[in-house]
């Protein structure tokens, strides 16, 4: 939790000074005012006294996610709306919008590069790791279901020539998904060779 004590000749300017240091939306905070202030005397020599409030804010991982990434989107000229959901450790920022093409990028590079910086900004401001998934519309579970139909068809290739099969360059995540989709497979094998960012799967039969 994040909290700022802060002065003003009114309530209102008192918070609208803490609202500023922390960074967050009104409706996103808990506000006590401390003090009121005094009123004036007679001829303006009496009651000096600011008002003095305390607003406190409990930090939402999914909520600092969401708002950094509108904030790109905002820089990017982009109209987008962002959902925010969590499943087990993972915070998800899920974007919609027209035209959000250019959030995607070519197999997925600006996105993975969005949610990277994502979860830098929000460990940042929490001074702890945290686990964001930034999707655009759907885009990875489509990604992923058609990455496990080529794992399915190429390994049926496979079986069919004996002809180990060289994939393209993916991520971690999209190698990862083709390792795992082929895990079970009795009569193939799947391995990764080659360094980042050109990094590939190799599906093959299995020795023996």
């Amino acid at each position: 939790m994040r909290i700022a004590e802060k002065t003003g000749k009114t309530v209102e300017e008192a918070i609208t000074a803490g609202l500023n240091e922390l960074a967050v939306d009104r409706d996103r905070v808990k506000i006590e005012v401390l003090e009121e202030p005094a009123k004036k005397g007679l001829f303006g020599l009496f009651g000096t006294r600011l008002a003095r409030v305390r607003i406190s804010c409990e930090d939402n991982p999914g909520i600092l996610a969401a708002d950094f990434v509108k904030k790109v989107c905002q820089v990017m000229s982009v109209n987008a709306d962002t959902q925010v959901s969590k499943d087990g450790e993972h915070w998800h920022v899920n974007i919609s919008g027209p035209e959000l093409g250019i959030l995607i990028g070519r197999r997925g590079d600006t996105l993975d590069a969005l949610q990277y910086l994502t979860n830098l900004a929000v460990a940042k401001q929490l001074s702890e790791r945290v686990r964001i998934v930034v999707d655009v519309e759907g885009y990875r579970l489509r990604r992923e279901e058609t990455l496990v139909r080529l794992a399915k068809r190429l390994s049926e290739k496979v079986k069919r020539t004996g002809t180990r099969i060289v994939l393209e360059p993916m991520n971690p995540h999209e190698r990862r998904i083709i390792h795992t989709s082929l895990q079970d497979e009795a009569r193939i094998a799947t391995f990764s060779e080659g360094d980042d960012p050109n990094r590939r799967v190799v599906i093959s039969l299995k020795r023996g």
